[in-house]
């Protein structure tokens, strides 16, 4: 599965931000699909996961009530909307997959599939 993470940016602390995750080709129907950052110097972290078969949401605690995952079936692809932006959000975000059922979703390991990432800057 090949993943592409789009949407990143820089942004005013406050500002808002959309970030995409395609599978050219690759229905996400049967994956559960995170979102995952990596910040300089810091461990990579999960921030929201979605299961594509119940469609339970989770999200840490840090970017929770300001972000929002979902789905698009149509359009093959899974999105993170961010709100409210802080400086502190500041890292290289990702997109990982795994076939579905997925037990720990903010954790990593039991993805198997991950894109480039794409950068998000958020200044003060």
């Amino acid at each position: 599965v090949q993943l592409v993470e789009s949407g990143g940016g820089s942004v005013q602390a406050g500002g808002s931000l959309r970030l995409s995750c395609a599978a050219p080709g690759c229905p996400l129907g049967t994956y559960d699909i995170g979102w995952f950052r990596q910040a300089p110097g810091k461990e990579r972290e999960g921030v929201s996961w979605i299961s594509e078969a119940d469609g339970y949401i989770d999200y840490v605690d840090a970017v929770r009530g300001r972000s929002t995952i979902s789905s698009d079936v149509a359009k093959n692809t899974v999105s993170l909307q961010m709100n409210r932006l802080k400086p502190e959000d500041t890292a290289v975000y990702y997109c990982k997959a795994a076939l579905a059922p997925v037990n720990n979703g903010l954790g990593s390991s039991e993805y198997k599939f991950w894109g480039q990432g794409t950068q998000v800057t958020v200044s003060s």
